[in-house]
């Protein structure tokens, strides 16, 4: 086939590399939610149209367009953060391909962000970070070579990294300075997204050691809901989803749920129709940076503290030293479904390997603080319940459930109970705002022993916001996340107060 001058790029090659890019990335998208979402996902089909963005440019170009605003089915997927990341994946996978087939190389994926992060103190001032990595499924390539650790002194910035070439690595600390890390995987093809960020922190002259149990790793679109009278949408005053760190896409909770209503213009756009009032606004999402907050307002109050994720607790990674107290950050932690719902739930706030690790650890002595905005609900008001997990929580954590959505102005206030020391009146977000994520449906949660006694309520209702208990080992549940309290002294007063409870009790 003879092509004329309009069938080539200017450096010479044919046009149809349009083709063959647009090909190999809806070959990636397609195969990648297929096996990771939905098996029947359709695949549609190429066109050649002359629109000017991709007749225009001088450079293989293709013009993608997978979902429908107007689709809820659809919108059940863009608007979560997973997906997002998933499909953003399969492009930049087709576009590695189509260039290294242009240049007949071989390729290489980048790693995903490794998993089960720790950090411990290995001597007086020294620390150990260890870490899993993870392999890629869908990408043999994508196998981690070596791993570049990002440390942050205090709240300054991140330093520029150092290579390391296993999956842990020993550095120096000074005392009274919190160190916080990140680390990320790297191979022939790239850098992997960071993980999760942990902090530690030896104070001079410590009160005692705590380990801060990072359980909020949950990102997820809004509480979205269909009936059969025709209505249906996402409903973020039941549950706003948690964006993955700040979110611009935002611009107000919906208000038309008729999906007859069709679009009739800009200002009218019909079923689906959004507010506008937060189109100016960045939204704060999962920093994956509580640890920092925690550990922060227990130096304030002269504890040393050591971090680690769920699932690094859970597989033993900090077993060589005890911790008399752990604080497990649950955040807006709870079970999720993403899409269509065909696969199972994510993010359980007491997974039964975690449930096993509390169980344990307290029945050996130690001392639990949970925070949470679910810590109930997701193991009462949940489509399957199971009884074993409200026995956990009642046996073992000491409370049970009362109802969720239990306050929307953000305010608690300490109750007389057998534990003076837990008191004071505090302030968390309960709005969508810039600075931290948003509490709209908190738990009311009361207690289910004879030793444990509400501690906190919230302050619009009088319903039961916290509960602690004694015995041979204490317990002290919230059911807002601590780090959402409003501010640095806020947030030192009640950690002073836990620890003193804790501890002094």
């Amino acid at each position: 086939m003879t092509h004329t001058h309009d069938e080539k790029f200017e450096n010479g090659k044919s046009r149809l590399a349009s083709r063959d890019l647009t090909d190999l990335i809806m070959e990636d998208i397609v195969r990648d939610i297929r096996e990771i979402y939905d098996p029947a996902w359709t695949r549609r089909q190429i066109w050649n149209r002359s629109y000017s963005e991709a007749r225009t440019p001088e450079v293989p170009t293709m013009l993608l367009e997978l979902l429908s605003h107007q689709n809820l089915a659809d919108m059940r997927y863009g608007l979560d953060p997973r997906f997002r990341f998933t499909v953003s994946r399969s492009i930049y996978k087709g576009m590695l391909r189509f260039i290294a087939r242009q240049y007949g190389t071989p390729y290489v994926v980048q790693p995903l962000p490794v998993s089960g992060l720790s950090v411990r103190f290995s001597g007086e001032t020294e620390v150990e970070l260890q870490w899993q990595p993870v392999e890629d499924p869908l990408e043999p390539t994508a196998t981690p070579k070596q791993y570049v650790v990002y440390t942050r002194v205090s709240d300054g910035g991140f330093d520029n990294g150092r290579l390391v070439n296993r999956p842990s690595v020993r550095l120096p600390i000074l005392k009274d300075q919190i160190y916080s890390f990140k680390v990320t995987a790297v191979n022939e093809g790239g850098e992997s997204f960071p993980s999760e960020i942990l902090s530690v922190c030896r104070v001079n002259q410590e009160k005692g050691e705590v380990l801060i149990v990072n359980g909020f790793d949950r990102l997820s679109a809004p509480f979205s809901f269909v009936s059969q009278d025709g209505i249906g949408g996402f409903v973020d005053a039941i549950d706003h989803g948690v964006p993955d760190g700040p979110e611009y896409n935002y611009i107000g909770s919906q208000y038309e749920f008729r999906r007859t209503i069709p679009w009739m213009d800009d200002d009218a756009p019909g079923f689906g129709a959004s507010q506008a009032n937060y189109e100016n606004i960045v939204l704060a999402g999962n920093t994956f940076d509580y640890p920092y907050v925690h550990g922060k307002a227990m130096t304030a109050n002269g504890y040393s503290f050591v971090s680690c994720s769920r699932d690094a607790w859970v597989n033993g990674q900090m077993e060589g030293n005890h911790y008399p107290m752990v604080d497990l950050i649950l955040g807006k932690q709870k079970q999720t479904r993403i899409g269509n719902g065909l696969q199972e739930a994510a993010f359980k706030t007491f997974p039964v390997a975690l449930q096993q690790k509390i169980t344990a650890y307290c029945q050996q002595g130690g001392h639990l603080f949970v925070s949470g905005a679910y810590v109930a609900s997701d193991l009462w008001d949940t489509p399957d319940p199971v009884k074993e997990d409200q026995e956990f929580a009642k046996n073992i954590l000491r409370y049970t459930w009362r109802v969720d959505r239990a306050a929307v102005e953000g305010k608690v206030k300490s109750v007389s109970s057998p534990f003076p020391m837990l008191a004071g009146t505090y302030e968390y977000h309960s709005k969508l705002n810039p600075d931290c994520y948003a509490v709209e449906s908190p738990d009311a949660i009361e207690p289910s022993s004879e030793n444990s006694f509400t501690v906190f309520r919230y302050s619009e209702n009088n319903l039961s916001a916290g509960v602690a208990s004694v015995g041979e080992y204490k317990t002290l549940v919230l059911g807002f996340p601590f780090e959402t309290i409003r501010n640095d002294s806020s947030r030192i007063s009640l950690m002073k107060n836990i620890l003193d409870f804790i501890f002094n009790q």
